[in-house]
């Protein structure tokens, strides 16, 4: 009985870890990788469309983004959204080629995406900790259908904790490493 609820959990936790990994590839290191560009939306068809479904990205040298636009049409609108992104990137348009510089980061801006980082952490950290009260929020409210004693609402709460924990603790580490990385640049 216990298992449902503490794989519940878990399985939604890993779903905001999978997130979280998301949201620190999107933060540059000063390399190029085809991830930074992952939150970059772009207004086309009058809708928001990931830059997925609207071009190919390579990386062409180890600080070169190179953005292959497959309808010329959407060209103007990728480079609009790319310079919007606050990302920091300066796009040069080539047909529909568009080439991205990844800049050296200077001392502040690296400041600055470790804070983005910290901020991404704690946002998990609230979502894993807003999971663990629903969970627990729908086992109380199960609870005289289930029949559970004293012993096992106490373990079943304890056993969501331990998860809980073990997922802050695995956010502090993502985010720890981050900012080691953004820092020894």
């Amino acid at each position: 009985m216990i298992t449902e609820f503490t794989d519940k959990s878990r399985k939604k936790m890993e779903e905001t870890m999978n997130s979280l990994k998301r949201d620190m590839d999107s933060i540059s290191t000063g390399r190029a990788t085809p991830n930074l560009l992952d939150p970059v939306k772009v207004e086309v068809y009058g809708q928001m469309m990931a830059m997925s479904q609207l071009a190919s990205v390579s990386v062409p040298e180890a600080t070169t983004l190179s953005i292959q636009v497959w309808d010329r049409s959407n060209v103007k609108a990728v480079e609009k959204a790319i310079i919007n992104s606050n990302l920091g990137f300066n796009p040069l348009v080539d047909g529909t080629v568009i080439r991205i510089m990844i800049p050296k980061l200077s001392e502040e801006r690296r400041k600055d995406l470790v804070k983005l980082a910290k901020k991404y952490g704690e946002d998990k950290k609230v979502a894993v900790r807003n999971i663990r009260r629903d969970v627990l929020d729908e086992f109380k409210r199960r609870e005289k259908e289930l029949g559970a004693s004293k012993d096992q609402i106490h373990g079943c709460t304890d056993a969501v904790q331990k998860i809980t924990d073990e997922f802050v603790k695995k956010i502090d580490d993502v985010v720890a490493a981050k900012e080691k990385e953004l820092m020894k640049i």
